[in-house]
């Protein structure tokens, strides 16, 4: 196959900086908007290899990094924020610019997510390439979905999607799709793909794309279509297109499950649509305490990230405490107090903090561990400020490879809200949020309102990815909350990094930016 890696252009670094002055950006290797090629594409010799690398090695890594992609959805929302604690997780005020809402163009995590997500969509896009002979059918649908999932967060992220064709050379800069066009290239891509994906219910093998895969990443896409093109209120008939998806997926034998932190196993389940093997370590250690450990991980947490105390209170029960018996739903979860589940609890950490015997735990200095509801500010936290998340629980491996994508409670609240919006179905909104809230031991709504729909996505999904793109649908991205500092409307899309307008004249930056 033909050899494809990612060098600087010194020509267009030196034109470019003849009229863009102040900066001392550097082009990296890594810069998926500037390919070069020793050698005339010729297509991929064995695509099975290479497309099991493009799930299990460039997806895997995508999604496992607690920084870039996860952090740029989760934690610039009400949902997560990464306080410093001493000097702990200070990194020169990196996570603090996100929750607050006051990153630039120069940040880090939005150059890495940038190139991540571009050279996914790129390498799916060699073995879709006609020059792929030795490819099935099968195997062009497969990098078709993965090449629609990364320019659709590429799209949804950024507002464009750069695209390279793979036998470009390094002479020909990236033509640049509007948010429209790489609207419907996702969505031909999906279209395309979809009669040649497995029809597979619950598996194992769910790790790799199926029909349902398919029609989940459709319905987020008629869902916001109206955010993508700018329309204002989304039309009936899209409303009625992700009804007729999530009932296509419902059809494959998804459904929704009993027991909420059973989901989070690595195991074959009813509502887990798409997976893959990337570790959990991440999101369960970066918010537990150093005092907190379990086989596998000896050595404690991270004490970082942890949540607002207004998105803790969206959840039923006392707001002061969550021990078993505190009239908390399923989802908020509980600290056990008897040493049960190497003294970790699942969801909610709030208040004292016990070991695998059921001992009281003390921080570093010795105080008691009570995570504490409320911090001071974003940095000069004590230890022991902030009430912590987890789902993936590390009773199923400290560092599981088992990392959920596609969801059928996700789905399913999709399609509520769908049927809100003026989707055309024979169910009642209400009647499906009150089948989950049943399900999860929470009171059911007399009512249902714009407000309910979407702080019952926030309590079913949390830590799942989707929270800023929930919000943005909303219309609550640039809302206040606690910390925030910066409320600019314009955020709602990230800046296109300052070295990719350096290195691709057909870019523009974002408003605002």
């Amino acid at each position: 196959m033909k050899k494809e890696h990612f060098k600087s252009s010194l020509l267009i670094v030196l034109s470019m900086l003849l009229v863009v002055s102040c900066t001392d950006l550097e082009i990296e290797e890594s810069d998926s908007s500037i390919a070069d090629s020793e050698t005339e594409f010729t297509g991929i010799e064995e695509p099975g290899p290479f497309i099991d690398n493009l799930y299990s090695g460039d997806l895997k890594g995508i999604i496992e990094n607690q920084q870039d992609f996860y952090a740029l959805n989760e934690v610039t929302t009400d949902e997560l924020l990464v306080p410093t604690r001493g000097t702990d997780w200070g990194d020169n005020g990196i996570w603090r610019k996100l929750h607050e809402h006051t990153w630039t163009a120069q940040h880090p995590y939005i150059l890495n997510n940038w190139n991540n997500l571009n050279q996914l969509v790129f390498r799916a896009s060699q073995i879709i390439d006609d020059r792929t002979t030795s490819a099935s059918t099968e195997q062009k649908a497969s990098a078709r979905f993965i090449r629609a999932y990364a320019m659709f967060w590429v799209m949804d992220m950024y507002g464009v999607a750069p695209f390279r064709t793979p036998g470009d050379g390094p002479e020909i800069n990236p033509m640049v799709m509007t948010r429209s066009e790489a609207f419907d290239f996702i969505l031909d891509d999906l279209n395309t793909a979809l009669p040649n994906l497995p029809t597979r219910g619950p598996s194992e093998e769910n790790l790799r794309p199926t029909e349902a895969a398919a029609n989940f990443l459709l319905a987020k896409l008629y869902l916001n279509k109206h955010i993508y093109l700018g329309q204002g209120d989304p039309a009936a008939s899209d409303m009625t297109k992700v009804i007729e998806l999530v009932d296509a997926i419902s059809g494959d034998s998804y459904s929704l499950q009993s027991g909420y932190f059973d989901i989070f196993k690595p195991d074959v389940d009813t509502e887990t649509i798409f997976f893959t093997i990337a570790s959990v370590g991440n999101r369960m250690w970066n918010g537990l305490h150093y005092n907190q450990n379990a086989p596998g991980n000896g050595g404690g947490g991270w004490n970082g990230w942890s949540t607002l105390a207004e998105f803790y209170d969206l959840f039923e029960g006392d707001p002061n405490i969550n021990v078993p018996g505190s009239g908390q739903e399923e989802r908020r979860g509980f600290v056990p107090t008897d040493g049960s589940n190497f003294g970790i609890g699942f969801g909610f950490l709030i208040g004292q903090q016990y070991d695998a015997s059921g001992n009281p735990l003390t921080d570093r200095g010795g105080t008691p561990l009570e995570f504490e509801k409320q911090f001071i500010a974003l940095s000069g936290n004590t230890e022991r400020a902030g009430i912590r998340t987890i789902k993936y629980h590390p009773e199923n491996g400290a560092f599981a490879g088992h990392q959920i994508l596609f969801r059928y409670a996700d789905a399913h609240l999709m399609k509520a809200e769908a049927i809100f919006r003026g989707g055309t179905s024979g169910d009642d909104p209400l009647i499906m949020i009150n089948e989950l809230r049943n399900l999860r031991n929470a009171d059911p709504l007399a009512a249902l309102t714009e407000e309910d729909i979407i702080d019952e996505r926030g309590r079913e999904l949390y830590k799942e990815i989707w929270r800023r793109n929930d919000l943005i649908r909303f219309g609550k991205f640039d809302d206040s909350w606690d910390l925030k500092i910066n409320t600019d409307d314009f955020r709602a899309l990230f800046p296109i990094p300052a070295s990719a307008l350096l290195s691709n004249p057909n870019l523009s930056q974002n408003p605002g930016y």
